[in-house]
């Protein structure tokens, strides 16, 4: 990690329900132990929350209803993957198709912002149609593909 750099993240998810029906259930009642977690886990910046400060479910993404958006910052990659694949998140990501349905084109992206930026949903929006348009590039890449924050 660069000292003056750090690794912000999206991801999202298109609802197979809306958030207060019994499909979402499972999902609603654990977000706060999840994000507790996060909020705790080593390298853990900075994370979205919406006008009622516990998570993030009141954004939507490109105007969709139905896709909500998990946003962070994380001081590398490294503690961002240990986070997604620890044994907190993980069970959840395995369930995810319990609560989202299988969207072809990418739904995560990874971004340098300089220390102490925190990104919009605007901004990720255009990160992750950068992505998708053009593949994994040092403006927008993947958990697989990953590049160097740029000189500091």
């Amino acid at each position: 990690m660069s000292a003056g750099y750090e690794l912000a993240q999206v991801n999202i998810g298109r609802m197979l329900a809306p958030l207060d029906t019994p499909v979402m259930k499972d999902f609603v009642d654990n977000l706060d132990e999840v994000n507790a977690a996060a909020e705790a886990a080593e390298g853990f910046v900075w994370r979205l929350v919406d006008e009622y400060g516990d998570n993030a479910t009141g954004f939507r993404f490109y105007g969709d209803e139905w896709l909500i958006v998990n946003m962070s910052v994380w001081t590398d990659a490294a503690t961002f993957r240990d986070y997604v694949y620890g044994p907190m998140h993980r069970p959840f990501l395995q369930r995810r198709r319990e609560w989202f349905e299988h969207l072809a084109e990418a739904v995560t992206a990874l971004w340098w912002v300089p220390a102490g930026e925190r990104p919009t949903v605007q901004d990720a929006e255009k990160r992750l149609t950068m992505l998708r348009e053009k593949g994994p590039t040092a403006e927008a890449f993947t958990m697989k593909e990953t590049f160097a924050p740029p000189e500091a």
